[in-house]
C-alpha cells in the first residue's frame, strides 16, 4: 500500500475500490468499520455496506449491514439503511416487510426521508386496496414541507379521488395545492385540476338527461358529455350516450340529437 493510500480516509479507500469493480476490497473494509461500535463512520460504512453487497448479490448479508446502520438511529445513513430495506422488500412483492421498513424511516424522522416514506407507504395502501390509509399518507406527504413531493401527492390523491367517482374532492384539493406548492410544480396540478373540472362537467351534463329537461337543453347535454368523453379515454362510453340520444322515445329529443350528431359527417 502506498503513503498516498495510508493517508487516505478508509471510506474513500472503499469507494475507490468499489468504482474499480473490486467489490470484495471494498466490503473488507466496510465491514471492519461497520463491526466496530466506536467507530465513527459505522453508520456510513454499514450502508455502504449493504450497498457493495448487494451488488455481489448477497442479498440477507446486505439487509444484516443495511440493519446495523438502521440500529445506529443516525438521521441520515440509517434512514438510507431503512429505504435499502423497504426498497429491496418492495421489488420481492413483500409488502408487509416494505411497510416496516419504511415505518422505520418514519421513526428515524429525518425530514429529507420523511416524505418519501409517506408517498411509499400510501403506494403500498393502494397496492393493498386500503384508500383511506392512502389517502391519509398522500395528506401526510402533501404536508411534510417538501414542494416537489407536495405537488407529487397531490397529482396522486387527486387521480386516487377521481377514479373513486370524487372530482368535486379533487378539484377542491389542486387548488389548495395550487397555493402552496412552488411555481415549477403547478404546471402538473393545473392539468389534473383541468381534468377534475371534465369529470365535473361529465357529471353535470350526465344529470341534466337524466333529470328530464326539455329536448333542446337535453340534446346539448347529450353532445356535450358525448364529445367530452373521448378526452377521457371513454370512446365507448361516448357512443353508448350517442346511442341514447339518437334512439331516445321522445322523437323531438332523438331529431335535435341527430342534427348535432351529423355536424361531423
Amino acid at each position: 500500500m502506498t503513503s498516498s493510500e495510508l493517508e487516505t480516509p478508509p471510506l474513500d479507500t472503499a469507494r475507490r475500490l468499489a468504482e474499480r469493480g473490486d467489490l470484495d476490497g471494498a466490503a473488507a473494509i466496510l465491514r471492519e468499520l461497520a463491526a466496530d461500535p466506536d467507530e465513527p463512520d459505522r453508520a456510513q460504512a454499514a450502508v455502504g455496506l449493504a450497498v457493495v453487497l448487494e451488488e455481489r448479490g448477497d442479498v440477507e448479508a446486505a439487509r444484516a449491514a443495511a440493519r446495523t446502520a438502521l440500529a445506529t438511529g443516525h438521521p441520515e445513513y440509517a434512514s438510507q439503511a431503512a429505504c435499502h430495506l423497504a426498497q429491496g422488500f418492495e421489488r420481492e412483492g413483500r409488502a408487509e416487510q416494505a411497510r416496516a421498513a419504511w415505518q422505520a424511516v418514519l421513526g428515524v424522522g429525518a425530514a429529507a426521508y420523511v416524505p418519501l416514506a409517506h408517498l411509499a407507504l400510501a403506494r403500498l395502501a393502494v397496492r393493498a386496496h386500503d384508500l383511506e390509509e392512502a389517502e391519509r399518507e398522500l395528506q401526510a406527504a402533501m404536508a411534510a414541507g417538501d414542494g416537489e413531493v407536495a405537488a407529487h401527492a397531490a397529482q396522486e390523491l387527486a387521480d386516487l379521488l377521481m377514479e373513486h367517482g370524487e372530482p368535486g374532492a379533487a378539484a377542491e384539493l389542486l387548488l389548495d395545492a395550487l397555493e402552496a406548492v412552488p411555481e415549477a410544480e403547478a404546471p402538473g396540478l393545473r392539468v389534473r385540476l383541468g381534468i377534475a373540472h371534465l369529470e365535473l362537467a361529465c357529471a353535470e351534463f350526465a344529470e341534466t338527461v337524466e333529470s328530464g329537461a326539455d329536448a333542446q337543453t337535453s340534446a346539448l347535454a347529450i353532445e356535450l358529455l358525448a364529445r367530452t368523453l373521448p378526452l377521457r379515454g371513454r370512446d365507448d362510453d361516448a357512443g353508448r350516450v350517442w346511442s341514447y340520444g339518437l334512439e331516445h322515445a321522445d322523437e323531438t329529443l332523438a331529431a335535435e340529437v341527430r342534427l348535432r350528431y351529423q355536424r361531423d359527417t
